[in-house]
Parts: structure tokens; C-alpha cells; sequence
């Protein structure tokens, strides 16, 4: 539903979701299709996801890869067929604003490694934990290290979230999102300190961060680093700075982004953020 990625590379996960996982995977025509880099023109990508959809036999749709593209379908899906026999959809990146979309609906989805990246070193226990997000198992509470910018305290609320530039375009539209009472988790690839600082200045002067109940703040990953014009803070520093008016719990260093370690986390589901000086970081759910 976003960019297009070389068919021979999904085969690591069409192994896993067939064999280990025993699911029938219907494969959309997007897989083999490109325009440019999306993976095929807007009306093929948009047909292509609302038949998924709209068919009550599928039970959960994964995005491949994320990249860019999801975005500009939002505004034409219909999502009366699906309402009525939701399903699991699985993403992170560009998936946000999806996310975001369908929790606005009501709709629980799940921000989490995509096939696309099965197969990357590392990613075993990424994959792992959407499977149990899938197929309903109880799990252990993720945990993050104690971390000097943390701030102790504990909150429940319900998880939402995900690529904090997605999150911001979405700002004033339909798919944005009301953080009051949740748990909101953050983050980022190849941005600039600069463009971090600048995002989180609109969060913090349109009021979207004085609600929330606790923060988690991820890995924001292959920043692109100014050596001329240097900002002085590193990313965690920055939006440690935004937050400080406010009293919520915060996490730094939480497992998720674009790295291996990108644990699934259910967005829309009930959780706690436990944070501690001596244990770090702490987020239990039920199950998914």
C-alpha cells in the first residue's frame, strides 16, 4: 500500500506466514506491480487494499513495506465492509497515519516489523512478538533500560502512536488522533535534529502534549547529522525539552522504530508505562 520492494525478497516471509505460522496468504496485486517507487499507481494500490478490506474471509493485511505512499490513499478507502468485519491491519512507518485512521474508527491495528523486513538480521524476536499480537498470546511486558532523561511515575491509557513525522502531518485532518489519557509512543528515520526540534515545537504550541498520560519515545535512527551548523542537543535531549512543562511519565530508548528490535505493539489496546530510576522502563498489556 506504500513503496514497492523487489518480490524475491519476501520469500523469508512468505516461509514464516505459511509454513511457521500455517495462514493462507493471499497476495495482493501490488507485490509485483511498481510506479516509480510506489508499489503501483494510486488507483491500483487503492483497489488493491480495499478488496482486502472489504473481504470477510481475510483476517489481517500486512503492509510489505512502509516508505511513502499509504498516505495518499486515505481520503478514497471506504471502510463500512470492513467496520463490520474488522481485521488485524500490520505496519509501522508511513502505516502510521493508517493507524491513526482506523483508531479514530474505533478499530485496533498493530504497529509492527512488516514482511519486508522478516528476514533482516535480528528482527527474530520483532517477528516473534506479532505473531503473538496475531494470534491473541499473552506476552511478557517489554521492557527499555534506565535511561538519565526518563521520568518516573506510572500511567494507563491506550497506545497510540507511531513515526513522528507521519504523526505530524496528520495533525488538523480526519485520521488525527485525541491524545487525552493515552499513551503515546514516538519514532523516526533519516530526519534532521533541526526537523525533530521544529515537529516537536508544533506538538508542544498546539497543545497535543499537555493530555497524554505517558510517553514513549523510540529509536529515531540514520539522523542526518549537520556538522557546519550543529544543534547542540542530541534527539533525545530535544524532545526531553518539549516535554518537560508537563508531569507524564516518559521512556527513552523503548524498542521500537526502524531497527531490529521493533517490538509489535497494539495500538489502540489498554496498556501500563511503569518507569522506574533503577528498572527503566516497563509497558504491560493484556494481550492483543
Amino acid at each position: 500500500m506504500a513503496s514497492s520492494l523487489p518480490y524475491e525478497t519476501l520469500q523469508p516471509a512468505f516461509r514464516i506466514l505459511r509454513e511457521d505460522w500455517a495462514l493462507d496468504v493471499v497476495e495482493g496485486e501490488t507485490l509485483r506491480s511498481s510506479y516509480y517507487q510506489f508499489a503501483g499507481d494510486d488507483e491500483l494500490r487503492r483497489r488493491d487494499l480495499q478488496r482486502m478490506l472489504d473481504d470477510p474471509s481475510i483476517r489481517a493485511i500486512f503492509s510489505i513495506r512502509g516508505g511513502y505512499g499509504s498516505y495518499r490513499l486515505l481520503d478514497r478507502l471506504d471502510f463500512t465492509q470492513f467496520l463490520r468485519h474488522p481485521k488485524w491491519i500490520v505496519g509501522f512507518s508511513d502505516i502510521t497515519a493508517l493507524h491513526c485512521h482506523l483508531h479514530r474508527l474505533g478499530v485496533q491495528s498493530i504497529h509492527a516489523v512488516m514482511p519486508g523486513g522478516f528476514g533482516n538480521e535480528g528482527a527474530g524476536e520483532a517477528v516473534h512478538t506479532l505473531h503473538q499480537c496475531l494470534f491473541g498470546e499473552s506476552s511478557v511486558p517489554y521492557a527499555s533500560p534506565a535511561h538519565p532523561l526518563n521520568r518516573c511515575g506510572e500511567a494507563t491509557g491506550q497506545l497510540v502512536g507511531g513515526n513522528l513525522t507521519m504523526l505530524t502531518h496528520i495533525l488538523g485532518t480526519p485520521s488525527d488522533v485525541d491524545l487525552t489519557g493515552k499513551l503515546l509512543f514516538l519514532e523516526d528515520v533519516g530526519e534532521t535534529l533541526f526537523s525533530v526540534d521544529r515537529m516537536m515545537i508544533q506538538w508542544q504550541r498546539s497543545g497535543r502534549l499537555a493530555g497524554l498520560a505517558g510517553l514513549l519515545v523510540g529509536q529515531f535512527s540514520e539522523l542526518r547529522i549537520n556538522e557546519v551548523a550543529t544543534f547542540g542537543k542530541s534527539v533525545y535531549e530535544i524532545i526531553a525539552e518539549h516535554v518537560s512543562p508537563y508531569a507524564f511519565s516518559v521512556c527513552f530508548d523503548f524498542p521500537v522504530g526502524h531497527v531490529p528490535r521493533n517490538l509489535a505493539l497494539p495500538v489502540g489496546q489498554l496498556a501500563t508505562l511503569s518507569v522506574t530510576a533503577a528498572g527503566g522502563g516497563r509497558l504491560q498489556f493484556a494481550q492483543c
